[in-house]
Parts: C-alpha cells; sequence; structure tokens
C-alpha cells in the first residue's frame, strides 16, 4: 500500500510505516517501550487525513529517529481503533512505555503537528518509558472484557512471544479458547505452563475449565425437576452444574446456595465444594466471589 503523503523515495526505513491490527502489538506496543510511537489512525476516502499525513511524514522524518509514525487504514483494521474509541478521524495517538501518552483529533496546522512530534522527540532523548508488559496484558484484558476475544488473543500471543512463560498471558490466552467454546485448545495452553508456574489466574482458568468440562449439555430437564420439586437438591446441583459451565456463575451460586440453605450437608458437602470452585474461576477479587463468601457465611454461621 502506498502510504499517504509519499514522495518520490517514499519513507526512510522503519522511522514510517503502515501496520494492521495482527501487528499492533508489534509495531506500536512494543516498538514504543524503546522511542515513542505516533499512531495515525486514518482512511483513504478521509480528505483531512490527506491534509494531516505529509505533515506528520515531514516532522517525524525530521525528528531523525527519535519518534515512529505507524499508519493504520482503519476501514481494513479496525479493532483496535474500537478499543482505543476512535469516533472520527484522522486520530492521532503518541504511545511510549506501551500505553497512549497524547493524542488529538483532526487535521491540525502543521506548525502544531511539529511541536507535537518535537515534544515526543524531546522527551525521548531525555529518556522515559516503563515497560510495556503490563499495559499490553490490560489491554488484552480490556478487549475481552469487551467481547473481542480475536484482539485479546492476538495481544496475549504477542506477550507469549516474547515470554513463553508470562503466566498472566497464558491464562488470558486460555481463557479467550475457552470462551469461545474451545476446551481443548484451552487446555493445550495451560498445559505450556511451567509446574513451577503458580499465578492466582491459571487457577482461575483452570477451574474455570474443570466447570465447564463437568456442564451437562441441557437445563431443561432439572428445570422441570425443581418446578415439581423445589427440594430436589439433586436437578438443582446439576443445574447449577450446567450454569457454571456455560459462565452464569451468578445463577449458579444462587442455587448452590440455595441448596446449602436447606440442606448443608447435602450429599457430603457437594454444594460447598462446588461452589468455591465457582469463586476459585470467578477470581478472588470477582464480585461473584466477594458477595457470594459473604451470603455463604452468613449461612453457615446463622
Amino acid at each position: 500500500m502506498t502510504l499517504i503523503g509519499d514522495t518520490a523515495g517514499g519513507p526512510a526505513g522503519d522511522v514510517i510505516k503502515d501496520a494492521t491490527d495482527a501487528s499492533f502489538v508489534a509495531d506500536v506496543i512494543e516498538a514504543s517501550r524503546t522511542q515513542p510511537v505516533i499512531v495515525d489512525f486514518w482512511a483513504p476516502w478521509c480528505g483531512p487525513c490527506r491534509q494531516l499525513g505529509p505533515a506528520l511524514e515531514r516532522a517525524v522524518t525530521a525528528a531523525k529517529g527519535a519518534v515512529k509514525l505507524v499508519k493504520i487504514d482503519i476501514d481494513q483494521n479496525p479493532a483496535y481503533a474500537g478499543q482505543l474509541r476512535v469516533q472520527s478521524i484522522p486520530a492521532v495517538f503518541a504511545f511510549s512505555g506501551g500505553r497512549p501518552v497524547d493524542g488529538f483529533m483532526g487535521a491540525l496546522p502543521e506548525s502544531q503537528v511539529k511541536a507535537f512530534v518535537e515534544r515526543l522527540a524531546a522527551q525521548a532523548r531525555a529518556g522515559a518509558g516503563p515497560s510495556a508488559a503490563d499495559e499490553i496484558l490490560e489491554m488484552a484484558k480490556e478487549a475481552f472484557e469487551a467481547g473481542d476475544l480475536a484482539t485479546a488473543a492476538r495481544a496475549y500471543a504477542q506477550v507469549l512471544q516474547a515470554e513463553p512463560d508470562n503466566a498472566k498471558a497464558l491464562a488470558g490466552l486460555a481463557r479467550c479458547y475457552l470462551a469461545g467454546g474451545d476446551r481443548e485448545r484451552a487446555q493445550e495452553v495451560l498445559d505450556m505452563a511451567p509446574p513451577e508456574a503458580k499465578d492466582p489466574e491459571l487457577d482461575s482458568v483452570r477451574a474455570a475449565l474443570a466447570l465447564a468440562e463437568a456442564a451437562p449439555d441441557e437445563t431443561a430437564g432439572f428445570e422441570r425437576r425443581l418446578e415439581a420439586d423445589p427440594n430436589d437438591h439433586e436437578a438443582r446441583f446439576e443445574l447449577s452444574k450446567a450454569l457454571a459451565g456455560h459462565g452464569r456463575l451468578d445463577a449458579a451460586v444462587d442455587h448452590l446456595l440455595s441448596i446449602i440453605e436447606r440442606d448443608r450437608d447435602w450429599n457430603d458437602g457437594a454444594a460447598r465444594k462446588q461452589i468455591l470452585t465457582i469463586f476459585e474461576a470467578a477470581g478472588p477479587g470477582s464480585d461473584i466471589a466477594r458477595q457470594g463468601r459473604r451470603r455463604l457465611s452468613a449461612i453457615l454461621f446463622s
């Protein structure tokens, strides 16, 4: 693809380059660990983009390698533009240390563009930028929570390329596969974790995978049994397993607490054991775990 504002000879080296959603972590997040990276979100049909693009290229070229410019066509690569909540273009973000630190919208006058780039270049020459590892993982987590499993998985995979033993990245990637219904690949990712790896997120995904593998396929039969007999603890327990296996942890907890309230020792305390697995799958800091433990304590010590 031809860069906006390309002149004969084109941009020099890797200082100015095109990127995609697939290369975003490497070209922007990872690259900004060593020097600022300016990201220009544009589209071929955008007139102001064609005004801004050449001005950005000239300013970055004048910075003599202190700053990089990455250009992303949002028509072809919408994922990270969406994650950064780009609502109009051109949209420019400056990344340093793996996170966005500055930016602007619209086509600024060339003098302001030059000042923007020079400020970043001066910061780079002074030396700055924290590690990006946590920033990449946070971006992946936000994408996962927004339901963008593909973007989250790519980000976790990029971390694992550099750090194959990163427990949080392994847990995150496994969770992406599990959320997508691919339990086999989720287990394969978990098996990549070193035996000595101890991380609550790994434990959480393992618990979630165990719930999914133990879940009955159907709920209708158990629901009918409960309608006929609300004290059918076996039906309620199996229904809670099905709900938990499909990610409805809050509903599963409600059913298990109902069993414990009626008969806390039913089936050798099976409901209490199951609810603890759900708390682990949800994560110790989750609302499901915190509120569930309070409700469980109130029942047990009432």
